[in-house]
Order: structure tokens, then sequence, then C-alpha cells
């Protein structure tokens, strides 16, 4: 069994729970009300700009070129390509950048970031992948589900196209193969490190639909 296989099983049942979440769930039926995606989205703009800076990090730890010029890579389509996806749904709902950016971080999303830019920033490299590693994935697993499903909501389907295409899953495919190699030389104690982190945020990225669907901001 691959090491990222292994780590897949591991989160199995946060899996199961992400899809029958009704923001989910809602994607597929179209009957996730257009303000909750619009919270999502903004929110996920924000989230986008931070995880590309942790993965600037990922790229700069890394023990060889090629991920180093990987990370590098992501990094820069973060904020080109899913920005453009963002922006388009922006110019739908008539908000400027200025609006959007000037949102605060909900705090979810502070949660997680802030996760991740401490893992990138204080653990070695191979536990940064664990981390950063479900955000990936599971948008992946979750974009071809949806697409199964399939939505009569245009909004939606643009969604989930981006995260089922054959180019994200290229990007996806990447990430997958460098972290079984980078497993090879790990020692048990350090492969549990690395699943730690990946349960970790991968509770994340439920709780992060969660506040989308419930529209989650600062109570005080």
């Amino acid at each position: 069994m691959k090491f990222t296989d292994s780590l897949w099983n591991s989160i199995e049942g946060i899996y199961s729970q992400i899809l029958q979440h009704p923001f989910i769930e809602g994607l597929a039926c179209s009957s996730l009300a257009e303000e909750a995606f619009r919270f999502y989205v903004v929110q996920d703009a924000l989230y986008l700009r931070d995880f590309a800076r942790g993965l600037a990090i990922l790229g700069a730890k890394a023990p060889k070129d090629e991920w180093l010029m990987m990370f590098a890579e992501h990094a820069s389509d973060t904020i080109q390509v899913e920005r453009a996806l963002h922006d388009s749904f922006f110019k739908n709902w008539q908000l400027t950048a200025e609006d959007v950016y000037n949102t605060p971080l909900a705090p979810s999303n502070l949660f997680y970031t802030s996760y991740l830019l401490r893992v990138a920033y204080e653990r070695p490299f191979y536990e940064g992948m664990g981390a950063f590693l479900p955000c990936y994935w599971i948008y992946w697993e979750v974009g071809k589900e949806l697409e199964k499903r399939g939505s009569s909501k245009e909004i939606f389907r643009r969604w989930i196209e981006t995260y089922a295409s054959e180019k994200y899953a290229s990007v996806v495919r990447q990430v997958l193969e460098a972290m079984d190699q980078v497993a090879r030389e790990l020692t048990d104690k350090q492969k549990e490190m690395v699943r730690n982190h990946f349960i970790i945020t991968s509770k994340l990225e439920y709780l992060f639909w969660d506040m989308g669907f419930k529209q989650l901001t600062w109570v005080v």
C-alpha cells in the first residue's frame, strides 16, 4: 500500500461526513443558498492568499529542486488560476477587490490558515506536506463526486468543473507522488507526525464548509 493510500484510509470517516454536509449536498442539488456560497467564496479567496504563502515556504524547504519548482508553481497558480475563478463569481455579485480583501477572516478560516502557516514555518518539510495535502486532495475528490451528481445551477457547476478537471487532477497527482517519495525516507514516528497533520487539516476542511453553510463570523 502506498503511504498516501494509508493517509486516505485514516480520514475515511471525515471524508464521509464532508460528502454528507449540507453545503456539499446543496451544491449538487442546487439547494444551497447563494448567500452561503458567496460567504464561502469570499473566505476561500482570503484563505488562498495564506495557502499560497505556505506553499512558497514549503518550496523553500524542499530537499529536491523538482519539489521546490513544483510548490513555487503551485503557489503562483493558486493566486492566478483560482483567483480568476473567484473573480468570475465576484463579477456576478458586483463585489470589488476592495470589498473582498477588506473582509475579516472568519474564525474557522483564521484557525485553518494559522495552523498551515505555523506548520510550514516551524516544522520539517515532510510535516508541512502532510498539513497541506488535504486541501489539494479533498477538493479533487469532492469535485469528482459532485461532477457525478451534477448541479442545475450554473454558478455551482463552474466551481465543480474546476476541481473535477483533469488539469486540477494533474496538480494533485504531482503532490501525491511527491508525498509517497518523501515517505520512503521517513521513520514510523515521522510518518505518524505526517498523519496527525493530515487528519487535523482534513477536519479543518470540514469546518471550512460548515463555516460557509452557517456563514459563521465572530460573535464578539
